[in-house]
C-alpha cells in the first residue's frame, strides 16, 4: 500500500495533532534499524563521523582480506564470501550515510585489494567458485564504473587513477574475458 495511492490517508495524516504525529514517526523508524541509523547520523553526526566511519570499514576491509591471505590456502570460495561480506557492510554504509564518494572510495578500496587469481584446476571442486568470482568481481567493477559517470568531474579526476589500477587488474587476469563481454572499457 503506497501513501501516494490514497491521497485521504495522507490528508488525515497531515491533520494529526503534533504530539500524536511524533508518537507515530517514532514507532515507524523503531522497526526499520537502517532507517533509525540512517537518521542517527544524518542528525547527530557529522563530515568527521563520517570520515570515521570509512575509516573503521577501511581496517574492516583490510582485516578481512588479510585473514583471507593468511589461511593455510586461499581460494575462491572463500574469497567471494568475503568479498560479498565486505560489498554488503559497504552497501550498509552507502545506505546509512548516502555518501557517494565515500562508497566508491571504499568500493574501489576492496576491489584493488581482493585477490582474483587462483590456480584452481578445471577439475577441482572449487572452479565453478572461481569462475563466480570472476563474474561478481567484474560486475561489481561495472556497477562502480556507471556510479563513477554519474559523479561529479573534480570526484572522477580524484578517483581516475584507481579506477585504472582496477581496469588493468581486471584485464591483466581471467577477467578480461568476462569485462569484454559486458562493455567494460580497459583504460578511462
Amino acid at each position: 500500500m503506497l501513501l501516494s495511492e490514497h491521497a485521504a490517508l495522507k490528508l488525515e495524516i497531515k491533520s494529526l495533532p503534533v504530539k500524536e504525529k511524533d508518537k507515530l514517526l517514532l514507532r515507524l523508524i523503531a522497526k526499520d534499524k537502517v532507517l533509525t541509523e540512517h537518521l542517527h547520523f544524518k542528525l547527530l553526526e557529522d563530515e568527521q563521523d563520517l570520515v570515521l566511519r570509512q575509516e573503521k570499514l577501511t581496517v574492516i576491509i583490510d582485516e578481512g582480506i588479510a585473514a583471507l591471505l593468511n589461511s593455510q590456502k586461499p581460494n575462491s570460495k572463500e574469497t567471494l564470501l568475503r568479498m560479498r561480506r565486505l560489498n554488503g557492510n559497504i552497501n550498509h554504509h552507502f545506505k546509512v550515510t548516502k555518501d557517494i564518494t565515500s562508497e566508491l572510495e571504499l568500493r574501489l578500496y576492496l576491489l584493488n585489494r581482493i585477490p582474483v587469481e587462483f590456480n584452481e584446476s578445471i577439475f577441482s571442486a572449487l572452479y565453478k567458485f572461481s569462475e563466480k568470482l570472476n563474474v561478481y568481481f567484474v560486475k561489481t567493477a561495472v556497477s562502480l564504473l556507471n556510479k563513477y559517470h554519474k559523479v561529479h568531474e573534480d570526484l572522477q579526476f580524484d578517483l581516475k587513477a584507481s579506477v585504472n589500477e582496477l581496469l588493468n587488474k581486471i584485464y591483466s587476469h581471467k577477467t578480461a574475458g568476462i569485462a569484454k563481454a559486458l562493455g567494460l572499457p580497459d583504460e578511462l
